[in-house]
């Protein structure tokens, strides 16, 4: 089900942007008002247009979020300070923490908004380490900089 309410929620940004964008061409005169005129095929080419973004974000949820390891020796309980410290330097907030596992999302409601409130990290204590996991973006910086505090950093 989150699949597909991320898939939806992508589809209408798409959809809404591609209006504004047509709309401000539209309204400019840099593009004719009739569709007929604007779009080779007319209707049947904005069909094709809503198939395609359809396409993309039902595609979009599968490459977007994923998951990272995050390498730490030792309990994960003494990481929980450079975790919070990192990912609050990268605009995040923790937001619940049951059984080891902690929940970040941004901090600032502008951002948030623009990921379609899909800016939720979690990281869970693993063997080994620490598994994060949520938008691919996103957790790339994330993770290298807990990776960087714990296992490079001098503290």
């Amino acid at each position: 089900m989150q699949y597909f309410r991320r898939a939806l929620k992508y589809f209408l940004q798409i959809c809404i942007l591609f209006v504004l964008i047509i709309g401000a061409l539209m309204l400019s005169g840099m593009v004719s008002k009739d569709v007929a005129v604007a779009f080779q095929k007319g209707w049947t080419s904005v069909g094709y247009i809503a198939v395609a973004f359809l396409v993309m974000s039902a595609a979009y949820p599968y490459f977007g979020y994923g998951k990272r390891k995050i390498r730490a020796n030792g309990e994960p309980a003494d990481y929980r300070k450079v975790i919070l410290e990192a990912m609050d330097t990268r605009g995040y907030r923790l937001v619940s923490e049951k059984d080891g596992e902690m929940r970040f999302c941004l901090k600032s409601p502008l951002a948030r908004l623009f990921r379609l409130y899909e800016d939720i990290i979690t990281i869970t204590p693993v063997l080994g380490g620490f598994e994060a996991e949520g938008l691919i973006r996103d957790m790339t910086r994330v993770v290298a900089s807990i990776d960087y505090k714990i296992n490079h950093d001098d503290n």
